[in-house]
């Protein structure tokens, strides 16, 4: 999956960013550093929301499980997200995201708009690190299978339009087992349905165990530098694939799933084991150690598209000093002020907090304070423009 050989890197970061009625921003244009962009305000003033605007121009959608509609603002009826990139190998992308109460979801780039919005996923690579990510760890394995498709859908189109189609024909079985209680159910077509769910759910498996190979050793460095190597994490992809063909599942399961009245096996019943010291990370992890895990889940993922896309994705930090003391914020902040990393935006609440730690290993960031009314560069001496 990951290219072979080394590549110049291409550049790429947000220049300017136009909000306009996108949840609490009524209107805003923001212009950027390519390197660390720091948002400072009290809680509820819009900061997160500034990281979910360039979130959605990137993957279409809020990183918040927030619907289109409940992402307008309050008592509008439309919003409208402008981004303006500069890459160093095609000059500027435009990206322009827009919905409207009882309409569909438009985006275009550069003036000309997608046929399909799953084609622009992976253009503008991204990867955000907020508090709700500690979802992955403690909530259901549909978390944790979310985070794997939203990784493997920015570098694997393939594998994003095997999902789209595995999750449309999953519905049209799940459909057809209801069926079977008026005896109406067309087994000729279940068979079918079977063989063409198979062939996706047998693809998608195996691109999901190739990447968590691949993330595993890099989630477990990164773990180690932010604990100061005092802890060991594993991370392992569980499926009944691993012994069995899909289509095989299928047929032995026909029976529960008449009962049922939907499809209990296959891929979108998978998960992720996330451990501590070979113990459950979920049940023997502190706040902090599974802080520490996610921040070092996502900056594997990071490493991934970057080589995968050679392109530096944007790392967005939402809430920077939740859950972790301030040693790991600080390891966290060496780790992503290096050459390794681009264009990086975090928030927090407290500037003399957060500038004590970047002072320590960079000079090159700019604080924007964020109010109700509006946003506002910090121009202090250190901060570069």
């Amino acid at each position: 999956m990951l290219l072979n050989g080394e590549k110049e890197e291409k550049k790429m970061f947000l220049e300017k960013l136009n909000i306009v009625q996108f949840k609490n921003i009524e209107s805003t244009t923001l212009s950027f550093t390519n390197k660390i962009n720091c948002f400072i305000g009290d809680n509820g003033v819009g900061k997160t929301n500034i990281l979910d605007s360039i979130y959605y121009l990137s993957m279409s959608k809020s990183a918040f499980s927030l619907s289109d509609r409940q992402s307008i603002m309050h008592e509008k009826d439309f919003f409208m997200l402008n981004g303006e990139y500069r890459l160093t190998d095609r000059g500027y992308e435009n990206v322009v995201c827009s919905f409207k109460t009882g309409s569909t979801k438009k985006i275009k780039r550069n003036d000309k708009e997608y046929a399909k919005i799953s084609e622009h996923i992976g253009l503008l690579p991204v990867v955000i690190i907020a508090p709700n990510d500690s979802q992955v760890i403690n909530e259901s394995g549909e978390e944790r299978r979310r985070y794997i498709n939203q990784l493997l859908s920015q570098i694997d189109k393939q594998y994003l339009n095997s999902l789209i189609k595995y999750n449309h024909i999953l519905a049209q079985r799940n459909t057809l087992l209801k069926s079977i209680k008026t005896g109406s159910m067309d087994r000729e077509l279940l068979d079918v349905i079977d063989l063409q769910l198979s062939e996706l759910g047998d693809s998608i498996h195996i691109k999901r165990k190739e990447i968590i190979e691949m993330l595993s050793p890099i989630v477990e460095k990164y773990y180690s530098i932010l604990s100061g190597d005092k802890e060991s994490v594993t991370i392992k992809y569980v499926s009944k694939l691993d012994n069995s063909s899909m289509l095989e599942l299928l047929k032995e399961s026909f029976q529960k799933d008449s009962i049922t009245q939907f499809t209990n096996v296959g891929i979108h019943r998978d998960d992720i084991k996330m451990s501590i010291m070979d113990y459950p990370i979920r049940k023997y992890g502190s706040q902090g150690q599974q802080k520490s895990f996610i921040i070092s889940l996502k900056l594997a993922q990071f490493d991934i598209i970057s080589q995968h896309n050679n392109k530096k994705p944007i790392l967005l930090l939402d809430d920077i000093f939740d859950k972790l003391d301030l040693t790991r914020v600080e390891q966290l902040i060496n780790i992503v002020s290096g050459d390794r990393f681009g264009q990086i935006f975090i928030t927090d609440c407290n500037k003399l907090r957060l500038s004590s730690v970047l002072e320590k290993v960079t000079d090159k960031y700019t604080i924007y304070n964020v109010t109700n009314s509006e946003i506002t560069i910090c121009n202090d001496e250190n901060q570069y423009l």
